[in-house]
């Protein structure tokens, strides 16, 4: 079962108005897959106008020296401050560098032409932004490939 289906995971954190997003964490050490949904959000505002924003989210896999190995992103939901994605995007890492990669998720509103403003962002991995981002990668490791999914609170750019 995805967390998309089940209940539990899909309480928020309920942490006010703080912006939150949902992610679904699951690697299968056979195949080197790190897949990484990106399930839905909360509380996402327009910090430039009184509307809801356009949002998408932006995934980029660093190594261990913070080199870029792979970036990929969501469509856009347009009006919506609490957009469901349910997008999964597939990271080839082998087992041994699974502890020594950083998966950073920045959450973005587009704005008109090539304007864009970042709305937060959270890291999971090796230099994960928290300890909650920690704890949800460490138990994705020991999973066993079964879907791990939190809510995390989005740090501000």
């Amino acid at each position: 079962m995805s967390c998309s289906e089940s209940t539990s995971s899909c309480q928020s954190l309920e942490h006010g108005s703080v912006p939150e997003i949902l992610i679904g964490l699951l690697y299968n050490a056979t195949t080197g897959r790190l897949s990484a949904e990106v399930i839905k959000g909360s509380h996402f505002k327009n910090l430039a106008a009184n509307r809801p924003p356009n949002t998408y989210v932006k995934l980029t896999l660093l190594n261990s020296m913070g080199q870029e190995m792979s970036k990929c992103k969501t469509s856009i939901r347009r009006g919506q401050p609490n957009p469901v994605y349910k997008e999964t995007f597939v990271f080839q890492v082998a087992l041994f560098q699974l502890s020594d990669v950083t998966l950073i998720l920045s959450v973005y509103n587009k704005r008109s032409m090539k304007r864009k403003e970042m709305i937060g962002w959270i890291s999971l991995g090796l230099n994960s932004s928290g300890e909650e981002e920690l704890n949800h990668w460490t138990e994705m490791k020991e999973s066993k490939g079964q879907q791990v999914c939190r809510w995390h609170a989005l740090l501000e750019s």
